[in-house]
């Protein structure tokens, strides 16, 4: 009884908070936040995924972000599955969505998972100041943005805060070491000596190593805008039906 009171209080105050700040700030802000949302898209963590392993070889990165990555993966994936939390604007008709919509389920938040933990990683690598304040200031605006832009509500970015922490542990404690030590023996069994951080010399003397490259990021943009093209070919189509 007193869990599903709880809930119940999450429940009510999610609702108020997505509805005081939904479209807070107007089209400008709304311009803005959704250029800094992009931070927390799978889309730019494979590409830097695919860039520090193909094109500019680190292997500490790669094993790192990748592990990150992949720790999102295993943690995030499933608790939506699970939980299975319909969207704010697919429950409340005064949300409006500000960006394109999400089809996956809402909690918990894997923008602000991928803020948040890669951030941490990117701290831990670094150790940097400027690394510190921009990865604690874009965590909190991508996290402010998800709610001001219709798509995740409160409690969907807290969690997405927390498996982020929880994420990051688990790829620096047992998933980068793990992957860090199969990438130098595959190192091994290369003929060709890798070339560590510069840029990869067979992006210009190799036509089918540029191609690998340029492959794997198109493939990158196809998934991450499958929807999209799906139903702009099927917009597409049924429009040329209509005029036959």
């Amino acid at each position: 009884m007193k869990k599903s009171y709880l809930f119940e209080k999450i429940d009510v105050w999610d609702k108020n908070i997505i509805l005081k700040w939904n479209g807070y700030g107007g089209k400008l802000l709304a311009f803005f936040l959704r250029i800094i949302s992009f931070l927390g898209r799978e889309t730019i963590w494979l590409i830097l995924i695919v860039f520090y392993l193909f094109i500019w070889y680190d292997p500490i990165l790669f094993s790192h972000i990748g592990s990150t990555f992949l720790a999102g993966l295993i943690l995030i994936v499933p608790s939506k599955r699970y939980i299975h939390r319909t969207r704010p604007f697919e429950s409340l008709s005064k949300i409006r969505v500000l960006e394109r919509k999400p089809s996956s389920e809402s909690f918990p938040s894997w923008h602000v998972y991928n803020v948040v933990s890669q951030g941490l990683m990117f701290i831990y690598l670094f150790n940097n100041l400027v690394i510190i304040l921009a990865a604690i200031v874009c965590s909190i605006i991508v996290a402010v943005s998800r709610i001001q832009l219709g798509v995740h509500y409160p409690s969907d970015v807290i969690a997405g805060g927390f498996f982020g922490i929880l994420g990051f542990f688990l790829a620096l404690l047992f998933i980068a070491p793990i992957s860090y030590v199969i990438l130098i023996f595959f190192e091994s069994l290369i003929p060709i000596p890798p070339q560590y951080h510069q840029l990869n010399s067979l992006l210009f003397q190799n036509v089918w190593y540029s191609a690998l490259c340029s492959g794997f990021i198109i493939i990158i943009f196809i998934i991450a805008n499958f929807k999209w093209l799906r139903d702009y070919f099927k917009k597409n189509s049924n429009a040329r039906k209509l005029e036959i």
